[in-house]
């Protein structure tokens, strides 16, 4: 029979993050300032990254579509979150509950090739600077970023395909806050040990097999810069630890909840108001705190905003 048939669910109920008002006073506080601020400090780094022609790189343009990438993890999970934050009964309807889930997994996928891409780029620019306009032209980049929506796409679609499928008729609470994979298949009326196991070798393993061969990429990288000591290196240097940190905000959480076999649903929390809340404001401050001719060109930015503000 047609799974639709059974399906007698039309929302999900989220116990949330806690059940102390105190500690969801402070959350949603602390949440809707890194939201507001998350929003901010991307949209300036694109509008900067768009508006300054000393950012027309390679690395700045995709640094540009990092960041495009943050604006919707913050849209997708931190208003619902704090919105429900003043709700007792926090609900989602199943169509809300799947539209969150496609696009959760389609950034997610887009942000993981935007990552190896960045990866790819600072090898050539470290390990082949001679050749490197000439490997990262603007087809190149265009083509890295289109690469990353198709894969973000099929990634999302693909797990989606059969989870919409499935029957369910009964349980209709998720312990947490917002709608994953993991989480809904368990309320699922039938046997889904085979849908499980895709899903986690889909987001799972594909997450720690690219984390792994960013850290061998880095490592290698590294290994190239060390040799040369110069001020060109020291600059190298600072780069790509800032890629480094931001590969570890975003592949860490992703393996603990994707990979780790008993987790709880504390840490799991925890975890996902850290990449919901944190990371999209933590990663255009990474790249931007060690970069002088981001900060210079972010100034610049700001005083032409200033000066077209008062003018009008």
């Amino acid at each position: 029979m047609d799974g639709a048939n059974h399906s007698v669910v039309s929302e999900f109920v989220f116990l949330g993050v806690t059940n102390s008002w105190k500690i969801q006073l402070i959350l949603s506080v602390f949440s809707s300032i890194f939201y507001v601020a998350s929003m901010m400090t991307n949209s300036l780094l694109i509008l900067t990254v768009i508006s300054d022609s000393h950012l027309h790189s390679p690395m700045y343009f995709l640094l540009a579509n990092l960041s495009f990438i943050d604006l919707g993890v913050s849209s997708v999970l931190s208003p619902k979150m704090i919105y429900d934050l003043f709700r007792k009964r926090k609900v989602i309807s199943f169509g809300g509950c799947i539209v969150q889930i496609f696009f959760l997994h389609v950034i997610g996928g887009v942000e993981m090739v935007l990552l190896i891409s960045m990866a790819f780029d600072r090898y050539v620019a470290i390990c082949k600077p001679l050749h490197y306009f000439t490997i990262m032209n603007p087809k190149m980049c265009m083509s890295l970023s289109v690469a990353a929506w198709i894969i973000g796409l099929i990634h999302s679609t693909v797990q989606l395909v059969f989870v919409i499928k499935l029957p369910f008729c009964g349980p209709n609470v998720l312990d947490t806050f917002y709608c994953d994979l993991p989480q809904l298949i368990k309320l699922a009326c039938t046997d889904n040990y085979k849908l499980e196991f895709i899903v986690t070798a889909n987001s799972g393993f594909i997450s720690l097999g690219s984390f792994f061969i960013l850290i061998i990429s880095y490592i290698f990288i590294l290994i190239t810069v060390w040799k040369h000591s110069s001020s060109g290196s020291s600059k190298a240097l600072s780069t790509l630890s800032s890629h480094i940190m931001v590969m570890i905000l975003f592949f860490g959480p992703c393996i603990f909840v994707y990979t780790w076999p008993h987790p709880t649903s504390h840490v799991e929390k925890f975890l996902a108001v850290f990449d919901a809340v944190l990371t999209p404001f933590l990663n255009p401050v990474i790249y931007t705190f060690r970069n002088k001719e981001m900060k210079m060109a972010m100034k610049r930015v700001c005083s032409q905003l200033i000066v077209y503000r008062r003018i009008s």
